[in-house]
């Protein structure tokens, strides 16, 4: 068992540099959004390039996150408020694919468009940092705001606080 220790400091070191790396990997406000692309449980394909000249609300969530689940009616009012004003949503289930049928049954009665993340075959958003995150991102495709969900996730002033400003100056740009 001599070999134990190294192997224990080997995985510590391999442990502490896959976390740096996934840490510098997670996007940041103010730098232009990365590529997305994953099929909705309604079978069309979100694109978030596609969805350039309008605001983006990527969510993050999971099927055992009670916050999660609290923020998810706060997600379907806002998105039947602004969708038509030029808002998109799309709402990354992190569960195992392996419970796409419990994810789908979460959703029962919302209509905004949903995937599970990990079937993406283009993700550069990567593993959240917590859920829910959600990640307001402006109509040039450039994020604005990371909204981490407290106890009973982003609240529908949260949202609309980032929102509104992105929506008026897409407006003023339009004239």
């Amino acid at each position: 068992m001599g070999g134990t220790p190294h192997r224990l400091r080997l995985f510590a070191v391999a442990l502490a540099l896959s976390v740096g790396a996934a840490n510098a990997a997670v996007p940041r406000v103010g730098q232009r959004a990365p590529a997305l692309i994953v099929r909705e449980f309604s079978g069309r394909t979100f694109d978030l390039a596609r969805e350039r000249g309008r605001v983006v609300l990527v969510s993050f969530w999971a099927t055992w996150c009670s916050p999660c689940h609290a923020e998810m009616p706060v997600l379907q009012s806002f998105y039947q408020r602004f969708h038509r004003r030029g808002v998109a949503l799309i709402a990354l289930s992190i569960d195992r694919a392996a419970s796409g049928a419990r994810v789908e049954q979460a959703l029962h009665g919302f209509t905004y468009p949903a995937a599970l993340a990990r079937s993406a075959p283009v993700d550069g958003f990567g593993e959240p940092l917590a859920v829910p995150m959600t990640y307001v991102i402006d109509a040039r495709g450039i994020i604005r705001a990371r909204l981490l969900g407290g106890p009973t996730g982003v609240t529908a002033g949260q949202l609309q606080a980032v929102v509104q400003p992105l929506l008026e100056a897409q407006r003023r740009r339009r004239r």
